[in-house]
């Protein structure tokens, strides 16, 4: 493996609608585990324009292309240059290869290039099962991993991220398990193989070795084998051959996660260990509340510094939101008035007006509810933001989903403490994460609440479901961030906070939108009552 040549490949494209265009390629040559030399990247002109929602993604347009792209058949001849005939690897290589780059090489009269390569996804799926909430995202991973922050969603940054992942996750792994040869590495990624924990029905995130101490799991096992589908069939099948081998297989015993070992410690802070002692257990643990401290805040910062945006958008247009939501509220029931009125009759109709009414009142209690809360948004000053990232640190360690699982009073302890946790975190009230932090058990007490037990178990297996709650709550809390992250709401946030002046554009052209759309309600709303007033005479009723 060490002195192999290959191709690691990305595309972004015009997304999902055929014929699918490539807008961007990036390729890395790779030697064994290790990028080797320049990377290639091109954009390319192809006349096409760029639906919104691709563009959203990847950030290119039909005037970006038109500027600096070049002409596909150009492109291609360089990447047959760079390339040569050496295998292609991709992180999905059934999207980019044969749905995207064989049939637009067809399109184009091209030549496919490449050949023998492998799938990258399916072959971090299986190096890294389990992995924590069966999520191999490759931006998860590259956070979760702590892998350089690349360009998300470009072609070449996405190239090099997987290039991170090979070199710095992957390999420590596969070397362990023997794989040290390209023809290893590819077989073992296309062989058959399914993630050792169920991902779907009522044993869902349950290891399929639990089977062979679990009678109603092993039954239900049994059950898929002779599923009429034959890919389920095949799948249980698959799962049954596991279970007899005298042990489970290097898969399910090696366990990979965030923290420090005995076996192995690296800048990503991969583990690879076999039954780990106590202590260890103790200390990945520490290692993911910390971890998940760090991303918790990060995340409050982010979000907090959205929702202040958001206030003060809100505060300045709530007189138009308002309005616009009355009258579609209006447009609606008095079209509901004349459809039941033509169905069933006046007296149905009549019914209508009190329909709109409890409407009506229940938007003006929504909106005196959300300006309440907008008031108590405000952005955290950098003093604020590290008090936030420290009591997070400390309340963190509270963090223990399995911890009380047998005892019910204690589970609703903790629920409660948490609960308060995630709403002061969410509000931004610092004077609240404070009294928790400095003491939990009093702040309890003064809300009435059963006492809590903090100290951690000795239980092996408590511990190691702890551990698997803490990782699946880190990739949750990545997971949200990269949600907000990808919204209109943090793009503008971002942009308002290097002009601040374009927040006054921005609202000025909102205005003129909601103006036009209050126009169009208010002509709509007229039109129907003008209608309702032909059916029903001079006692036609007035809805809003």
């Amino acid at each position: 493996m060490m002195h192999k040549d290959w191709i690691l490949l990305d595309t972004e494209t015009t997304g999902f609608a055929a014929p699918i265009c490539v807008v961007e390629i990036g390729a890395q040559k790779m030697r064994g585990w290790e990028a080797s030399g320049p990377p290639f990247r091109k954009l390319l002109n192809q006349n096409q324009d760029i639906p919104p929602e691709a563009a959203r993604v990847h950030g290119y347009t039909r005037e970006i292309l038109e500027r600096d792209g070049e002409p596909p058949t150009q492109v291609y001849a360089d990447l047959r240059r760079y390339a040569g005939g050496l295998p292609i690897v991709a992180y999905n290589l059934e999207y980019d290869l044969e749905k995207v780059l064989k049939p637009e090489w067809q399109r184009l009269g091209i030549t496919p290039m490449g050949g023998g390569g492998f799938c990258a996804l399916r072959l971090a799926q299986r190096l890294l099962d389990p992995v924590p909430a069966g999520n191999c995202k490759l931006q998860t991973l590259r956070q979760y991993y702590r892998l350089p922050e690349r360009g998300a969603h470009t072609a070449l940054g996405d190239v090099e991220t997987v290039a991170d992942l090979f070199a710095k996750v992957l390999r420590p792994i596969a070397e362990q398990r023997g794989l040290d040869t390209w023809a290893g590495l590819k077989a073992y990624a296309e062989d058959e193989w399914y993630p050792s924990r169920i991902a779907f029905g009522k044993f869902k995130g349950r290891s399929i070795y639990d089977a062979r101490r679990n009678t109603e799991l092993r039954l239900w096992l049994e059950w898929l084998a002779n599923s009429s589908n034959a890919r389920s069939a095949g799948m249980g099948r698959w799962y049954l051959r596991q279970l007899t081998l005298v042990k489970p297989s290097k898969e399910a015993e090696l366990f990979v996660a965030n923290g420090v070992s005995e076996a192995q410690t690296n800048a990503t802070g991969i583990i690879l260990y076999v039954h780990p002692s106590l202590q260890r257990l103790r200390d990945l643990i520490a290692a993911s509340r910390a971890r998940l401290a760090d991303l918790e805040a990060a995340y409050t910062s982010e979000r907090n510094h959205v929702l202040a945006l958001e206030a003060r958008i809100f505060q300045r247009l709530r007189t138009l939101f308002e309005e616009r939501d009355r009258l579609r509220l209006v447009v609606r029931y008095r079209q509901v008035f004349l459809d039941t009125l033509l169905a069933e009759g006046e007296e149905e109709a009549a019914k209508t007006r009190d329909e709109y009414e409890q409407a009506e009142a229940r938007t003006r209690e929504e909106y005196e509810a959300t300006e309440a809360a907008m008031e108590s948004k405000h952005r955290l000053s950098a003093d604020e933001e590290s008090e936030l990232k420290r009591l997070w640190r400390e309340l963190v360690k509270l963090f223990h989903p399995d911890r009380f699982a047998d005892d019910p009073e204690k589970q609703a302890a903790y629920t409660n403490l948490t609960g308060a946790i995630n709403a002061a975190k969410d509000s931004g009230d610092l004077e609240t994460l404070r009294q928790i932090a400095n003491d939990p058990a009093g702040y309890m007490l003064r809300q009435g609440w059963a006492a809590i037990d903090l100290s951690d178990t000795d239980e092996l297996e408590q511990l190691q479901k702890l551990l698997s709650s803490l990782e699946a709550e880190i990739l949750s809390v990545i997971e949200a961030t990269d949600a907000l992250k990808e919204s209109d709401s943090y793009d503008l946030s971002q942009v308002v906070e290097k002009d601040p002046e374009i927040l006054d554009r921005v609202i000025g052209q909102q205005i003129e939108g909601i103006n036009e759309e209050v126009a169009k309600l208010k002509a709509e709303a007229a039109r129907l009552q003008r209608e309702i007033a032909e059916l029903s005479g001079d006692d036609a009723p007035v809805i809003g």
